[in-house]
């Protein structure tokens, strides 16, 4: 099992999102953009998850040759963002997100499947290999907080491009796999995806990564307009990573004692708690450390939860198209929704996105209530927990 070249390409992977995640939107501000700008352009990768993951994970699918579809994801994205330093203008970086998050998004899931086949019979093994993309998104993020107190952070598109040129080569480096193309499974997924209980869950998820839409674009810039250094919001940004990590540990032994409805019900109560202490706190950097913290419950306890709810709700025939459809809706059109609203708040007023971000929460843990499940499996103490994809 080749671990090192493995862990190699998650290492690269998630630099690149430890690199955009906290300072994308400090290099457009800095290179001149609007509020508004600024949302358009960091909801574009966002838009394209919603369709560019099934278009390669069907052909991927149809043909078995996930490696090579890979290889070629992180070869277009690679050649695709090259293009940011032929020109800045806004229309043309619109192009250039647009090409470079279509090959973008082929690569990740596509990935999963294949270390999950290096694993065959060992996939407990899967988070030893996966905390190496882990490692990379905390590093990437400490050290260029710390780097951009030194250079320029409009040099940020060449870091992002020399990991992208990372991800390609410890491609190349994997053993190439048996080909095995498969037919398109026939399931229930419509009519499972149609029942009022499930529509809700996945509404409430929408909601949830909707509100993180501020936190994602403008956190950052937000920071920084409070005085803090950007070795330290890198650090903000570290601590909310770790938390993760640590409440994927105990996840198994938390699904096991606590109902999937209670859990999600904590995760929006704190996400709300969380954004209310930013909006109205964000010069008291202790508070700001502590809530950083919540980011385990607002991501990680949520994103656990819904991994299992998929697993339980959906059985073997759906499996793939209810986590697809999960990413795809949830995180894509919830993330880029969030992250156009608060483009536009903001130039109103900052604190008005928060304001967004708090209300959205809050009518998600209304909509919550076990009244809206009646009768539903989601409060189910049972069922074994399914790692992080």
């Amino acid at each position: 099992m080749p671990y090192w070249r493995l862990s190699a390409v998650y290492f690269c992977y998630f630099a690149v999102v430890g690199a955009i995640s906290p300072y994308w939107g400090l290099y457009l501000d800095a290179t001149g953009y609007s509020p508004t700008q600024i949302g358009v352009l960091s909801a574009i990768p966002m838009l394209t998850k919603l369709l560019a993951p099934n278009i390669w994970g069907a052909w991927a699918d149809a043909t078995g040759q996930r490696l090579n579809i890979i290889r070629l994801g992180a070869a277009g994205a690679c050649l695709c963002f090259a293009a940011i330093f032929v020109g800045q203008g806004y229309i043309w970086l619109i192009v250039v997100l647009l090409s470079f998050s279509f090959f973008w998004n082929a690569i990740l899931a596509q990935f999963e499947v294949v270390t999950l086949n290096h694993l065959a019979s060992q996939p407990q093994r899967y988070s030893r290999i996966r905390v190496w993309g882990s490692v990379g998104f905390i590093l990437t993020v400490v050290l260029l907080g710390y780097l951009f107190e030194l250079i320029d952070i409009r040099l940020l598109p060449l870091i992002i491009f020399i990991f992208l040129c990372g991800i390609f080569f410890s491609t190349l480096s994997l053993p190439e796999e048996e080909q095995k193309s498969q037919r398109p499974v026939k399931g229930s997924f419509l009519a499972l995806l149609l029942n009022r209980n499930v529509f809700l869950f996945f509404f409430i998820l929408t909601l949830l990564q909707v509100s993180h839409g501020v936190y994602y674009t403008f956190y950052s810039i937000y920071m920084e307009s409070y005085g803090y250094s950007r070795t330290l919001i890198g650090l903000f940004w570290a601590i909310g990573v770790v938390a993760e990590i640590v409440i994927f540990i105990w996840m198994p032994a938390i699904l096991q004692r606590f109902s999937l409805l209670l859990l999600l019900q904590a995760s929006l109560f704190l996400t709300a708690l969380r954004w209310a202490a930013i909006a109205c706190y964000p010069e008291l950097w202790g508070l700001m450390i502590t809530v950083q913290l919540l980011h385990a419950f607002g991501f990680g306890v949520s994103h656990a939860v819904a991994i299992e709810f998929v697993r339980r709700q959906f059985g073997s025939s759906a499996q793939g198209q209810g986590q697809a459809f999960y990413s795809a809706v949830c995180f894509g059109a919830g993330s880029a929704v969030g992250a156009l609203c608060s483009g536009l708040l903001w130039e109103l007023k900052p604190s008005w996105a928060f304001v967004f971000s708090i209300g959205v929460v809050v009518i998600a843990l209304l909509i919550s209530h076990k009244r809206f499940f009646k009768g539903f499996s989601l409060v189910l103490h049972s069922g074994a927990y399914v790692e992080r994809p």
